[in-house]
């Protein structure tokens, strides 16, 4: 059956298609359970996934599995990425991935990770939320969110300085009412800031696209 994620996975996908080469090959070093790298994969390209969850490394590939397509993942920290120099025609960190990392020296750090396995002439690819705005706004909280099914979300965020941490709350309805609750740090990291840093890192021209994709997409030259 095609599922609400299933829509999610084709629009992001053919957002993030623009800007990538027919025929790349595509590391996606924060991946998730696969939401950009499935959707990329099933367009065609050859995509391989990373994250620093092995469950959901696993997941990707399971899910991945049960579309079709093949998107080999593993489990390392964008840091420290286990590929060859010059592998990836894209390297893609989608989803508000870079800043879990809570320092300057940890996010360039990631970031010359990223160009050493990218080819010459190859594209850095990065979305976080809004922190341009979210910084002067500085909100509490989100707004609810129901379903699918008798499920509610929403978030709590505390502020320390330009960094936060979110407490996510999902309320589900079983036989009565249950409440998971995650927690993850995050730095509200403004996009000249970002960019400061990938500049840093070695890249090239760089491309802020603020309504390219559903979040504000970064675009950067591997010289």
């Amino acid at each position: 059956m095609f599922s609400d994620w299933d829509a999610s996975m084709a629009r992001q996908a053919a957002q993030l298609a623009e800007f990538i080469p027919p025929g790349a090959r595509v590391l996606d070093c924060a991946c998730g359970i696969g939401t950009q790298a499935i959707g990329l994969a099933l367009r065609g390209y050859e995509v391989v996934g990373a994250d620093l969850s092995p469950k959901a490394a696993s997941r990707a590939r399971v899910e991945a599995s049960a579309r079709g397509v093949s998107l080999p993942s593993l489990a390392s920290d964008m840091r420290a990425l286990p590929f060859a120099d010059a592998s990836f025609d894209v390297v893609l960190a989608a989803d508000n991935a870079l800043p879990h990392l809570l320092t300057s020296d940890d996010m360039l750090a990631a970031l010359r990770e990223m160009r050493r396995v990218l080819r010459p002439g190859g594209r850095l690819m990065l979305s976080t939320r809004d922190y341009d705005e979210i910084r002067r706004e500085r909100p509490l909280s989100t707004p609810p969110l129901v379903g699918p099914g008798r499920v509610v979300w929403f978030q709590l965020w505390h502020w320390d300085g330009d960094q936060y941490e979110l407490e996510m709350f999902r309320l589900h309805e079983a036989d009565a009412w249950r409440v998971l609750v995650g927690k993850a740090r995050y730095w509200a990291i403004t996009r000249q800031e970002i960019t400061e840093l990938v500049e840093r890192a070695g890249f090239g021209y760089v491309e802020w696209l603020p309504h390219a994709y559903y979040q504000p997409l970064m675009v950067a030259a591997n010289g």
